[in-house]
């Protein structure tokens, strides 16, 4: 990890005042994959605002010189949830019974990964509410296997298995303690 500028972190729990900036690195972060359906800019958007309208939804963007260089986005999820039900083996019933924080999001810019960015909007978002567990969705391949490593050494922990969409890959849902 390398040192980089100091950051600021702010958190939004109404999107239509961070859409445009989580769009914006969204683009910047994605900007190899947006030629696939899943990963375009209009798709992202769509699943913002889906997201963006569930109970609990918050943000976390970091800031450098007043410019949004990562985020971290998700929300509150119960027993049920369509995010449970797509999780295959069924998950147990401790990460189930009470709301579980799902991070639905995280991207940092090119230029500043590495820079511990990442685990700082990461650890941000995951103390904003009080829910016991944090849960995501990685795809294995992505980085050659290196962001699944990421999460793990961060103390998740593979759960199961999701496919949120038919133009979405397989994914790995990890969970962890909140605290």
């Amino acid at each position: 990890m390398t040192t980089a500028p100091a950051i600021e972190l702010r958190t939004f729990t109404v999107l239509d005042n961070v859409r445009a900036d989580l769009i914006d690195v969204y683009a910047e972060v994605r900007a190899p994959l947006l030629h696939l359906p899943n990963y375009a800019v209009h798709a992202f958007g769509e699943r913002l605002d889906r997201h963006g309208a569930e109970p609990g939804f918050s943000a976390v963007m970091a800031y450098a010189g007043g410019q949004p260089v990562g985020y971290a986005y998700g929300n509150r999820i119960h027993h049920g949830d369509r995010y449970w039900q797509r999780t295959n083996p069924e998950p147990p019933a401790k990460y189930t019974a009470s709301p579980t924080l799902a991070i639905k999001e995280i991207g940092v810019r090119p230029s500043w990964r590495k820079t511990g960015t990442a685990r700082a909007v990461h650890d941000a978002l995951a103390l904003t509410g009080d829910e016991l567990f944090v849960t995501l969705m990685v795809n294995p391949e992505a980085g050659d296997g290196k962001v699944h490593a990421l999460y793990r050494s961060w103390g998740y922990e593979d759960l199961g298995h999701s496919q949120p969409s038919t133009a979405s890959p397989v994914l790995t849902v990890m969970i962890r303690s909140t605290r």
